[in-house]
């Protein structure tokens, strides 16, 4: 008898470690598929990240322009980076990137959206947070950038302003797109949308 749409489940029979790295890993699945089959899926298995949308007092967000070497030119990103210091909370790992990146600090944090980037081909989740209540880092104590960040360009544009970016495709990142427009659609609902910072994560 066929599961009803949605009550299948995808039982893993195998798996198989293609590559193991530092930020990613590739794996392929062999998964039992509705009606018996057995099909291999391949898919990067990541360690997440965090973004944030930093919106100053004037209604300006912090945008960075950073060089991706996989598409080979610079995107117009949001301060963020990988999950990776062990036992760091998400919101203290988006601050923690607000200060490496745009040499800023928020007096407040709440969580604006979660983005699964692709999941047709990686388990990457980046949890998108918005920080208001901006101040600057002092000069001493700012991070120091090296290899792509060295060349960070650190840059505020009124939030409509980067709305009209998404939409003309002058930003593409995925993160600063989902980032970027719910941070409008927030602050048009006068911000009632934004959970806490510490909201467990989906699934």
């Amino acid at each position: 008898m066929t599961a009803a749409p949605g009550e299948h489940r995808y039982e893993v029979k195998s798996q198989t470690e293609r590559y193991d790295g530092r930020v990613f890993s590739v794996v392929t699945d062999e998964v039992v598929m509705p009606g018996g089959r057995v099909a291999p899926r391949d898919y990067v298995r990541h360690v997440g990240a965090v973004g944030v949308v930093a919106l100053d007092d004037d209604g300006r967000v912090v945008l960075i322009r950073q060089y991706r070497h996989p598409i080979g030119r610079m995107l117009w990103e949001l301060p963020a980076g990988l999950i990776d210091v062990v036992g760091e909370a998400l919101p203290a790992a988006a601050l923690r990137e607000l200060a490496e990146e745009a040499d800023l600090t928020a007096g407040q944090v709440d969580l604006l959206v979660d983005l699964h980037t692709s999941p047709g081909a990686s388990t990457e989740l980046i949890r998108v947070f918005l920080a208001r209540q901006l101040a600057e880092v002092p000069v001493a104590q700012r991070h120091e950038r090296r290899d792509e960040e060295a060349e960070l360009q650190v840059v505020r544009v009124d939030l409509d302003q980067a709305v009209a970016m998404v939409l003309a495709g002058e930003i593409t990142n995925a993160a600063c797109v989902g980032g970027v427009l719910a941070a409008a659609r927030a602050r048009d609902m006068g911000w009632a949308p934004l959970r806490p910072a510490d909201a467990p994560l989906p699934g």
